[in-house]
């Protein structure tokens, strides 16, 4: 049987490190301020929100909800993030995605500040994880990833990664997460030719392709490190992206669903928040 890469521990090491930077930042008078914001109430957005809440009072960051109706106009919104980009007292903003079809969404991505982009949604942000920069934040999800492997030692130097997936959330940011580590990066998405072939041939295997168990048995071989960024619902039950029962009977290690890396993604999100707080200082 697989190695289950739990993500309790390794949110917990995230944390801790978030803890000593905030004792740190208590010393120069600050504390890490996290502003998230949402129109309307949608019920993902609403379960995330709770839950970054609940991961930044037990860390020590303070939240500040800035809930906006849904009939709010695109200047409005506009106006209150330019507001959020201009307070000092604010150190990470959450912008809450997808908003409302009428919004046009890009517009009010571009309004927010990737100094401020505590979840990578700015081209600015983006730009950064392309580019190796280092300004901005990548996607706190792919971010997770990393987290994941780096917690249970995974070298990628050298190693064959496959990623199955290629949004700008996870599948695309992660790819050039995984060159940053020096693994050789391969990309697949829907029109890929032979998928459980090219999945096979992975050391490393992300999978971020947004639909329950489309990486089946046949996609693993011996070996293998999977993580599975997969949240999918079937007959009320939670699984990921790959078929875990057949994977887990092949490869060395795999992420659980649930478990695995929706466990990282808050600590991921608030330490940015702390990381945003220390740049602003020069620490």
């Amino acid at each position: 049987m697989a190695e289950e890469l739990k993500g309790a521990p390794v949110a917990k090491a995230i944390d801790e490190r978030s803890k000593a930077d905030i004792a740190l930042l208590a010393g120069k008078g600050m504390t890490p301020t996290l502003a998230l914001v949402r129109v309307g109430a949608r019920e993902d957005d609403l379960a995330y929100e709770n839950g970054a809440v609940k991961r930044c009072e037990r860390v020590g960051v303070a939240c500040k909800k800035v809930t906006l109706p849904e009939d709010i106009s695109q200047e409005a919104l506009l106006a209150q993030i330019d507001a959020l980009n201009r307070d000092d007292a604010v150190h990470g903003v959450l912008l809450f995605l997808p908003l409302p079809k009428r919004f046009d969404q890009n517009a009010v991505r571009a309004a927010l500040s990737p100094d401020k982009d505590v979840d990578g949604v700015t081209d600015g942000s983006l730009a950064g994880v392309f580019t190796g920069s280092g300004e901005g934040f990548a996607p706190c999800t792919a971010q997770a990833c990393i987290e994941i492997l780096d917690h249970y030692q995974i070298d990628c130097k050298g190693k064959r990664a496959v990623v199955v997936g290629r949004s700008l959330v996870v599948g695309k940011p992660v790819a050039m997460l995984l060159l940053a580590k020096n693994a050789t990066v391969t990309v697949c998405h829907t029109k890929t030719e032979n998928l459980p072939a090219v999945v096979r041939g992975g050391e490393i295997v992300i999978t971020a392709a947004g639909r329950a168990k489309v990486v089946g048995g046949e996609c693993f071989s011996a070996g293998q490190t999977v993580v599975d960024v997969g949240i999918n619902f079937v007959d009320g039950q939670m699984c990921g992206d790959a078929d875990f029962d057949a994977a887990s009977q092949t490869v060395a290690a795999i992420t659980p669903v649930p478990g695995g890396v929706g466990t990282v993604t808050t600590s991921v999100l608030v330490n940015h928040v702390v990381e945003a707080a220390k740049r602003q200082c020069g620490m």
